[in-house]
């Protein structure tokens, strides 16, 4: 039958062949075909050439491998294979679970890595520390600038210099299972922590990140997520030690023990919560109704890379409007590129995990560069984690 004559496709059985697609139960070909995004993008590559895949990404010889140190469960491992088909490096992924890991590595020298992931707010302090190279954008074509959402790509640039891209966006919420509430669905921060505290003592799990484990229990007392006041930070710290002996784990890698029931409830990120409730659908994501965090990731290429050329394929391969739409059918988080947007079916683009509704969007901060560096937080972090 042909593509005219075809019924829309509904949303379940859009995630019903993306879950096919991931586990490798059919081909690229047979996803594409079946839920039209093939069609899609040979369409618009026709109808407006800027969209068309550009290949400089795989020109000239970039070495054997690139080093890419980034989040958990956030790329789509068939675009690594493709680039490696393609130019003959290969993709070593080193994963880590805060933004201050990441720093600290930078900080030590040596890290190896040619591309890393760093989030809005952290990327004043890498420019100020001299650990991150100004961008050479001629080296990433897919980049265009205009085509970017820019309260999601300005924090890239600081001073008129570009040192870092945009990866995607997303929301700081928390994932629970609603097999274990009754089926009722939670919807605020303070009933997160109350709840951890009695029904799902020993099930929930919160991020091994002091960013957003403190911000969300500084949400609590109705406090800004990005607090450094000594008195409030306090207030959160004795809420964390209540909650200390009732949590399940500390990990910013939490999909397992959620899949696997070990955990109930946990703190999540836009993508993950997408992820487990495509497979889990009583696995619902949650952002709390009294704020928390939206944020932005980007792509940024250290001083010290040892493969520079590869890092930089790499960043322009991702980029690639048709390569990033298959890492947000695979990560589940949204980007800011609208030529990537313009190639993803409309269900997913109305999904209200990836995208929320306004009123719960409004209330969310975007992380402060203060966070990162700030002792009291850190230590608070640390005593928490000891307790």
């Amino acid at each position: 039958m042909s593509s005219k004559h075809q019924k829309p496709m509904t949303r379940k059985q859009f995630m019903r062949e993306l879950r096919r697609y991931q586990k490798g139960s059919v081909t690229r070909r047979h996803f594409l075909g079946v839920t039209g995004l093939g069609m899609a993008t040979a369409v618009l590559g026709a109808a407006m050439p800027g969209l068309a895949p550009r290949k400089s990404w795989a020109a000239g010889d970039i070495g054997d491998r690139v080093v890419l140190a980034t989040w958990p469960n956030y790329h789509d491992a068939a675009n690594f294979e493709q680039f490696t088909e393609t130019t003959g490096a290969h993709v070593q992924v080193n994963v880590f679970g805060s933004n201050e890991e990441m720093l600290a590595k930078l900080q030590a020298g040596g890290s190896g890595w040619d591309v890393f992931v760093p989030t809005n707010y952290t990327i004043t302090t890498y420019v100020g520390e001299g650990l991150i190279e100004p961008l050479e954008l001629a080296k990433i074509p897919n980049y265009d600038a205009g085509s970017f959402e820019p309260r999601f790509s300005d924090a890239g640039t600081v001073d008129g210099t570009v040192y870092a891209v945009p990866k995607n966006w997303g929301t700081t919420g928390y994932a629970v299972n609603t097999e274990h509430t009754g089926g009722k669905a939670l919807t605020t921060w303070k009933e997160f922590w109350d709840i951890t505290r009695e029904e799902f003592s020993g099930r929930t799990m919160v991020h091994d990140y002091q960013l957003t484990t403190i911000g969300n229990a500084l949400k609590y007392f109705g406090y800004s997520f990005n607090s450094v006041d000594p008195q409030e930070l306090a207030d959160a710290e004795k809420l964390l030690l209540e909650v200390k002996p009732h949590l399940y784990a500390i990990s910013s890698d939490y999909q397992p023990s959620m899949r696997n029931g070990d955990a109930w409830m946990t703190m999540c990120w836009t993508g993950d919560g997408k992820q487990l409730n495509a497979d889990i659908p009583s696995i619902i994501y949650v952002l709390g109704t009294e704020g928390g965090e939206i944020w932005s990731d980007y792509y940024a290429v250290p001083k010290d890379a040892p493969h520079r050329d590869a890092g930089y394929a790499l960043i322009n391969f991702l980029l690639e409007p048709e390569v990033n739409a298959r890492e947000v059918l695979a990560h589940g988080y949204p980007v800011a590129d609208s030529r990537t947007n313009a190639l993803l079916p409309k269900e997913l683009l109305e999904d209200p995990i990836l995208y929320p509704a306004q009123e719960l969007l409004s209330a969310l901060e975007f992380g402060a560069a203060a966070t990162l560096t700030d002792p009291n937080r850190a230590e608070l972090l640390a005593r928490f984690k000891s307790a």
